[in-house]
């Protein structure tokens, strides 16, 4: 019995693996980091670097940000993909002003994409309950586990404060300022050792 197909499926399965394999290596070039974690220190000062930028680009930033009950910062979000992508950062969860916990953040997402790009993410926990919850959590996940209000500034590059109700709001940054249209739905919090 002859079969027609062997060549169109041997084809499929030969650039798939092509595909993969090129996505492994933007991956491993782009994100050096993600084999070799940072260390505590390495990552405090890249957060307080993230957080004076924060505070001088967003209008109101320092102020909103001393109202909250907790910040946790990702100063450096890699996002790498050829069909499939991936994302990682690793940064630090500040309470009063100190480093409480140091967490990682992964996503892996499918659709047109072809490169590499770094972002900023903070979130911004405002009530207490959240903020417990996500520590008390041995991997908390946006969108499963709480939601995350993405927070668009208004004019003049400022926050409108007074309509902000949610219990955990975010900030993501790029090259160019604050990025729109973005969603953490499926990103995945992990509390790290350091």
């Amino acid at each position: 019995m002859k079969r027609g197909n062997e060549k169109p499926v041997r084809r499929v399965f030969i650039a798939s693996s092509v595909m993969f394999v090129l996505f492994l290596v933007i991956v491993a070039l782009s994100i050096p980091s993600v084999s070799q974690a940072k260390s505590a220190k390495e990552i405090d000062v890249r957060v307080d670097v993230a957080l004076e930028k924060f505070e001088k680009d967003v209008k109101g930033g320092k102020e909103f940000l001393a109202s909250a009950k907790g910040v946790l910062v990702f100063p450096s979000v890699i996002k790498a993909g050829l069909g499939i992508g991936g994302e990682y950062g690793e940064g630090a969860l500040r309470i009063n002003g100190k480093t409480v916990d140091y967490y990682s953040t992964a996503a892996a997402s499918i659709g047109f994409q072809l490169g590499a790009q770094s972002k900023t993410v903070i979130l911004v926990f405002m009530e207490d309950k959240a903020l417990k919850s996500f520590r008390e959590s041995s991997g908390w996940e946006a969108g499963v586990d709480g939601s995350v209000a993405l927070v668009e500034l208004g004019t003049g590059g400022s926050i409108d404060t007074t309509n902000i109700k949610d219990p955990i709001v975010g900030f993501v940054f790029g090259n160019k300022g604050l990025m729109y249209n973005l969603t953490l739905e499926g990103s995945k919090f992990t509390k790290l050792v350091r």
